[in-house]
């Protein structure tokens, strides 16, 4: 029997309507909804759709939530603050309650994250273009957002403070939070430092001459950087540095990446992948410290790759050394 044309017109428009729904996601979450894990189109998305905010699946049955560029091919993550706590694949969500707080929980209804805000005010959580997660009030006050908090990126306007710290990946495709820092010191200058379980070292700049032969001022106690839409980073210590590509235009981010370097990156919007357009001056890469592990040894093939000397195995022959994977400059 033929369908009637106006019936496959109507089943067209549901699902062109359905897919559109997939793709544009909410544009923003009520007092009393939620984001359930389940739900795919169950997503935020910034005004223009440079961002996405939703559930990001990171392991076999556990999902974080997060902040991710849309149209960047692995759907780039920026902001996850539940990544040391994945949640599972079912039954976890993001509550906006009606007492203003912003909750996550997971399958069993513990609470994992909040933003352990509380309010008599109507509020609204909303992605805004620039990648920053806010919940407003009803006179559009924001009275929380993810751009105080950051995992290990900053964004185009996106302050770096004393009160906060970029903290590396623990490995490629592995979400936890790692040993590599970038903040501020108790001398207000900006240093990658490695914070691991025996020690913690400062590794850049290497040592004291340098930060004032980089022209880097200690005597500014305000502590503050910041990255702005043309790829001019500019701190409080002097620190100051262009995109290769400088210019308003390519969307950018501040990594400080798994192998403890931190990175300026642009996206190519014709393949939504990312090129590097800065890192810093005189890191050498195979001297930062525990990349290899506390035996490995690291050497440039031609980037750095970690061996294991005489005697000694992978501690994880699956995935290989450390540095096997380390990001592409």
């Amino acid at each position: 029997m033929e369908v009637p044309k106006f019936i496959l017109v109507l089943l067209f428009a549901a699902t062109f309507a359905w897919s559109r729904a997939q793709l544009e996601g909410m544009p923003s979450l009520k007092q009393g909804n939620s984001l359930k894990v389940e739900e795919e189109s169950n997503f935020l998305v910034s005004p223009n759709g440079t961002f996405s905010s939703g559930f990001y699946k990171v392991g076999a049955n556990a999902s974080c939530y997060s902040i991710w560029f849309t149209n960047s091919a692995d759907k780039t993550v920026v902001w996850m603050p539940n990544r040391d706590k994945p949640v599972s694949e079912r039954r976890s969500k993001l509550t906006l309650h009606g007492n203003g707080n912003l909750v996550l929980t997971d399958a069993l209804g513990s609470v994992v994250w909040s933003t352990n805000t509380i309010s008599k005010e109507d509020m609204e959580l909303q992605l805004l273009e620039t990648g920053n997660l806010v919940l407003s009030n009803q006179d559009d006050r924001i009275i929380w957002q993810s751009f105080d908090s950051p995992t290990d990126t900053l964004l185009p306007s996106q302050p770096l403070t004393k009160n906060t710290t970029l903290v590396s990946m623990r490995g490629q495709g592995t979400y936890l939070s790692g040993f590599y820092n970038f903040k501020f010191d108790d001398n207000s200058i900006l240093f990658l430092i490695y914070n691991g379980p025996l020690l913690s070292s400062v590794y850049w700049p290497q040592i004291v001459s340098t930060v004032f032969e980089s022209g880097r001022n200690p005597y500014n106690s305000s502590r503050v950087a910041i990255l702005d839409v043309a790829g001019q980073f500019i701190s409080s210590d002097n620190m100051q540095f262009y995109a290769s590509d400088y210019g308003v235009g390519p969307k950018r981010r501040l990594t400080m990446d798994y192998d403890g370097i931190v990175r300026l990156y642009s996206l190519d919007d014709s393949t939504g992948n990312w090129k590097l357009s800065w890192l810093p001056d005189g890191v050498d890469a195979c001297l930062v410290q525990g990349l290899c592990g506390e035996y490995g040894i690291c050497t440039y093939k031609p980037l750095p790759t970690c061996t294991c000397p005489s005697g000694f195995s992978l501690n994880d022959p699956q995935t290989g050394p450390k540095a096997a994977h380390l990001p592409s400059i």
